[in-house]
């Protein structure tokens, strides 16, 4: 694919996102209901999409563009020990959703990323969400995939491309931080 081709793609997916306008300002006043509330994001990806489960976290934790307060959130895709041990002892299916079932409290907001929405250890996480009654922000691609539909709010990147919808992630994810430096001193 040519550098042109790639960039039009990723061009494309992201003009396409004044689309979900909607599912994009319900997923933000979720995220900042959370925030205000005390309540953490557990946040998780696999590959590419883990790097930006952490980003995400780290943006929260650290800063963004401004020095505010620390705010509450996990990338459960980090801590390769802890991965480890679940895959092992119960599957990588469960990686996540093992996670959520012993770190989430009441008032917590789970956030999945996957560019495919096919994966089981996303789907999985997204279920255990719902069993624990806590909402969720699912950032999709490719049409959605199995996670489709089990999210609070769906975020589907518009177009084919994995590496389009993993960028306009990335985009989506540094708005929310915007908003959220904007909320908090």
């Amino acid at each position: 694919m040519s550098f042109e081709t790639s960039l039009a793609e990723t061009v494309r997916t992201l003009q396409g996102l004044s689309s979900l306008r909607p599912a994009i300002d319900r997923a933000g006043e979720l995220i900042l209901a959370t925030l205000r509330r005390g309540g953490k994001l557990l946040i998780c990806g696999n590959g590419g999409s883990a790097a930006e489960a952490a980003h995400f976290a780290t943006e929260l934790v650290g800063r963004y563009a401004k020095n505010r307060r620390s705010l509450p959130a996990v990338a459960l895709s980090s801590d390769g020990s802890l991965l480890s041990c679940i895959g092992n002892d119960y599957g990588f299916e469960q990686a996540f959703a093992r996670q959520i079932e012993g770190l989430a409290a009441a008032g917590d907001l789970v956030v999945v990323l996957t560019s495919s929405g096919n994966s089981t250890n996303i789907v999985a996480a997204l279920e255990a969400a719902r069993a624990r009654g806590l909402e969720s922000v699912a950032f999709l691609g490719r049409g959605g995939g199995k996670a489709k539909g089990l999210a609070t709010v769906d975020l589907i990147m518009p177009g084919p491309s994995g590496a389009a919808a993993q960028e306009a992630h990335l985009f989506l994810i540094h708005h929310f931080c915007a908003l959220i430096d904007a909320a908090f001193d």
